[in-house]
């Protein structure tokens, strides 16, 4: 299989949801409360369907257990990370989510969910709240009981292009005016801390999770640091935002041609802006702000033409790092 997989995406309605999936990427929408696009996935609550070619309408689930060679047989029991788009017409809930010992333990075996963010837009002076100011267990719990969330929560302002890196434990909102793409490991367990008391369809409080996440909280909150690292050509440029245990996620920023060689074990890829085209060894495809596909294991070279902007990720086993691996999505010519 030297051909990308194009898969067809699934939505999901949210009280916070709204209709930017519909304005920026044409997606025939559930409703006007959409709050997020499932790009990628193969979690049993939400799973993408291959869009055509030899594997069309098997769903991703169905194409790991059947096909583990286009995954260069990653070990894993399950598809690693999961691929979204999040329209934020809302405030998110305050959260958090727990690592894969607590998720395994007390969420019937789910992985835990470290995720990123890369804001794709979000309107003029829009914020998140990414970690929390209180420096001990116990001011932590007081200033929940107390309902002091602008003494515990801490507020950042964003722009396009920023890039956020979320491991498990750290308190987090999206906040409205905000549309993200998100790579997260292959999870949907998310512990609430505050909901601004806000009442669900059935016309009650939504549910916190105040126990779950006192534990799973880090405290006090630590920022990783993240260092963007581009490398600029006469095609465009790649940015390696993070390498972490779970994934490496890059930005292709292609203005012309750009020649990319893969040596890790498949590729998670959304055009998030911009048309073009990929070349395989023997075909070509059309791409557009989008679409989303996979690069399989044996896919080891290809192009891409065009002026468009993509979002690329790549599993990587924890504890391993796999520098010279998981950072081998690389340029290699120009044309």
């Amino acid at each position: 299989m030297k051909q990308p997989i194009f898969l067809r995406p699934l939505f999901q309605e949210r009280i916070w949801g709204g209709t930017k999936l519909n304005e920026k990427y044409e997606y025939t929408i559930p409703s006007s409360q959409t709050g997020e696009c499932w790009a990628i996935s193969a979690h049993p609550h939400g799973q993408s369907v291959v869009a055509s070619g030899e594997f069309s309408e098997k769903s991703l689930g169905e194409l790991w257990e059947e096909q583990p060679e286009l995954f260069g047989y990653f070990e894993s029991d399950r598809f690693p990370l999961l691929t979204k788009i999040l329209d934020a017409n809302d405030d998110l809930s305050v959260q958090v989510h727990p690592d894969d010992d607590y998720a395994n333990k007390f969420e019937k075996g789910e992985f835990g969910k470290t995720e990123c963010w890369y804001i794709v837009d979000c309107d003029e002076g829009a914020d998140i709240i990414f970690g929390h100011h209180a420096q001990s267990k116990e001011e932590f719990i007081r200033l929940v009981e107390e309902g002091n969330w602008e003494r515990l929560l801490q507020r950042i302002k964003i722009k396009p292009g920023d890039f956020f890196y979320v491991p498990s434990g750290t308190i987090h909102a999206l906040c409205k005016g905000t549309l993200v793409l998100e790579t997260q490991q292959s999870s949907d367990t998310t512990y609430r801390v505050y909901d601004y008391n806000r009442r669900g369809q059935d016309g009650k409080l939504r549910e916190l999770h105040l126990e779950k996440a006192i534990d799973v909280t880090t405290v006090p909150h630590t920022a990783a640091k993240v260092e963007p690292a581009i490398v600029k050509t006469t095609g465009g440029s790649i940015t390696t935002f993070v390498e972490e245990d779970y994934f490496t996620v890059y930005k292709w920023d292609i203005t012309n041609t750009l020649s990319l060689t893969q040596e890790s074990y498949f590729t998670l890829v959304s055009v998030i802006n911009g048309e073009g085209k990929i070349i395989s060894e023997d075909n070509e495809y059309y791409i557009k702000y989008g679409d989303h596909f996979i690069i399989p294991h044996e896919m080891k070279s290809f192009k891409i033409e065009g002026q468009v902007q993509l979002i690329a990720s790549q599993p990587n086993s924890k504890g391993e790092r796999q520098h010279e691996v998981a950072s081998t999505t690389r340029q290699v010519a120009n044309v």
